[in-house]
């Protein structure tokens, strides 16, 4: 039976963190610059919230501005996520080409579900050629709830999979596995939390531990029943 793996983007195949606090800087100097801010940015409390989608990142960092400064932030920050990436400040995390090879060489599927939004996952997806491994990314914009268990659900339906495991390092990314009947691996990197962590079925240091669990999993099926 073919296997797939549905991978999250920022903080598991993306080093987010490379141009976040550039990219935040960099919009909250705009902020400022309108006089629409004028204290320090808050890149601690966008890391706390990292990995929910971008509405609700304004909802929190820009709770007392009106809906059309959040829409006019967003516009801003997309655009300089997008310029630092094909700038080439960004990183892949270590051994994903290396990941990626390995699955397409064992007939595995791979699909990216993403809370990012398009444009920009286009930008990484086209910066790296992940698409010579991913057949298709997915983007949380795509899905009317925002919800992420909704996101692989399509997925699930789109391409009919009944075989596959979610890998990704925030409680979205888990509890859209769990939702959807589908093993979790959590990942243990920059922007994960030890209790959401705790909820995953199996939890990795490293992209390239996947070439000793998958085979082990191989036996089974990629279900959480």
């Amino acid at each position: 039976m073919s296997q797939s793996l549905i991978f999250d983007m920022d903080g598991t195949l993306f080093q987010t963190n490379k141009i976040l606090e550039l990219s935040l800087d960099d919009t909250f100097n705009h902020l400022r610059s309108l006089n629409k801010w004028d204290t320090v940015t808050p890149i601690d409390k966008y890391r706390e919230i990292m990995g929910v989608p971008l509405p609700k990142v304004w909802e929190t960092l820009l709770p007392n501005h009106s809906n059309e400064v959040k829409e006019q932030t967003d516009t801003y920050f997309l655009e300089r996520l997008v310029e630092n990436i094909r700038s080439g400040k960004g990183e892949l995390y270590p051994n994903v080409k290396e990941v990626f090879s390995y699955l397409k060489e064992n007939n595995y599927s791979i699909y990216i579900a993403s809370n990012g939004l398009t444009e920009y996952l286009k930008a990484i997806v086209s910066y790296y050629n992940l698409d010579n491994w991913v057949t298709e990314t997915f983007s949380i914009q795509q899905i009317e709830s925002l919800n992420k268990s909704d996101l692989i659900r399509m997925i699930l339906e789109k391409y009919g999979i009944t075989n596959a495991a979610v890998v990704g390092d925030r409680l979205s990314d888990i509890n859209a596995a769990k939702d959807n009947g589908l093993v979790s691996i959590g990942c243990n990197f920059d922007f994960a939390q030890e209790d959401e962590l705790s909820q995953a079925n199996i939890v990795i240091d490293d992209l390239i531990e996947l070439k000793i669990i998958l085979p082990k999993l191989e036996n089974t099926q990629f279900t959480n029943k």
